[in-house]
């Protein structure tokens, strides 16, 4: 008889996620460690994986992450759930043909009819052989691209070539900082390797759960963005642990993983705006109250910068300077006690200096909700 699989709560759910995310005591790992382990930093900003890996790493530079990308031992390129992220070169070469039907899905979301009769085949060759010339920007793709078929819907066609050909941002793209239209080259040509050409379902779930486990189907399906994944799963099961939910859902993890105890102590965390916590489940509760979720979570997909205190989301920050003084805004979502105010205060000022280094005033307001 099948013993009954354990029961996780909310807490040892949470302390869990923010173990594996390295959130429960700054790592000594590098920032190339860091980025694999986390199976991808979410980089719709240049400055988010900075901040990413400054509040889960002890000694971290911005130097560091950006001399990755420099040697190309880094990239920056959408990926999971069709948005841009940081990975190592290593795991967008491995990972990129598995989460080709997710991107395959969002072309077809985003733009529906609009690809209709396009002849995809036609236009990857054509950018590819642009691209390969010299990287280019997608302003200069496009521009190619309606070259070749005027009639064509200039956005849709550069979203098919961004769908089917493998392409990462070249520097300065993704440095601290950066911003305006960067440069693409084809992922192989810059990193001088192919792209494995293997579907590895259960490789990428097995990085999923050590990043972001215990997890439920539905919950990798949010990370991913692929589909109709609990038949691969279910292969899978008798080499994974299985526990539920409160709820009674099913969570999968890796057998030699260990679980945190739910009373750890929790530090106060910044997180940058999109950081892939709040963005990796299905059910986002073990790190967002729902009662703040819209408070997080606005229109058109964008994601609010946020603290962590106790291990749970518990309120939103932005950073401002005039001149030569920087101030960092917070707004928790309840009133503060006094000893998480002085630790919210406390990790700020280095937070700002992080931001910041060459300021001379550093400010912090708390705007204290109402009472």
């Amino acid at each position: 008889m099948t013993a009954a699989a354990e029961v996780l709560t909310p807490r040892q759910l949470n302390r869990t996620l923010l173990a594996r995310q390295l959130l429960l005591e700054r790592s000594s790992l590098s920032a190339s460690a860091a980025v694999e382990q986390l199976v991808g930093l979410q980089a719709q900003t240049s400055n988010a994986p900075y901040i990413g890996l400054w509040t889960r790493l002890r000694a971290f530079q911005r130097q560091d992450l950006s001399d990755l990308l420099q040697q190309r031992q880094a990239v920056r390129a959408t990926l999971m759930r069709s948005t841009l992220h940081i990975f190592t070169a290593r795991d967008y070469l491995e990972l990129r043909t598995t989460l080709q039907p997710a991107l395959t899905r969002a072309l077809g979301a985003f733009f529906g009819q609009r690809t209709k009769g396009l002849d995809i085949e036609q236009l990857v060759a054509a950018a590819r052989d642009y691209i390969e010339e010299k990287p280019r920007t997608f302003t200069e793709i496009r521009a190619l691209l309606t070259g070749l078929v005027p009639e064509g819907d200039p956005e849709a066609m550069a979203y098919v070539v961004r769908t089917h050909l493998p392409l990462v941002q070249v520097p300065p793209g993704g440095f601290w900082g950066s911003a305006g239209s960067p440069a693409h080259a084809t992922a192989t040509s810059w990193l001088g390797q192919p792209l494995n050409a293997e579907e590895k379902l259960a490789n990428l779930t097995r990085r999923y759960l050590a990043a972001f486990g215990p997890a439920s189907v539905q919950d990798l399906q949010a990370w991913s963005g692929l589909t109709r994944l609990q038949g691969a799963v279910e292969k899978l099961k008798t080499a994974l642990r299985v526990y539920r939910s409160q709820q009674g859902q099913e969570l999968f993890d890796l057998p030699d993983q260990s679980l945190p105890s739910a009373e750890v102590e929790a530090p106060p965390r910044f997180l940058p705006e999109y950081d892939n916590l709040i963005l990796s489940h299905s059910n986002r509760e073990r790190v967002v109250p729902e009662t703040y979720r819209s408070r997080v979570y606005l229109s058109a997909g964008r994601v609010r910068a946020t603290f962590l205190l106790d291990g749970f989301v518990s309120g939103t920050w932005k950073t401002e300077k005039s001149g030569k003084n920087a101030t960092l805004n917070i707004e928790p979502f309840q009133p503060l006690s006094a000893g998480n105010q002085l630790a919210l205060e406390e990790e700020g000022a280095r937070l700002l200096r992080f931001i910041f280094d060459n300021t001379e005033t550093y400010n912090i307001n708390i705007h204290h909700p109402p009472s």
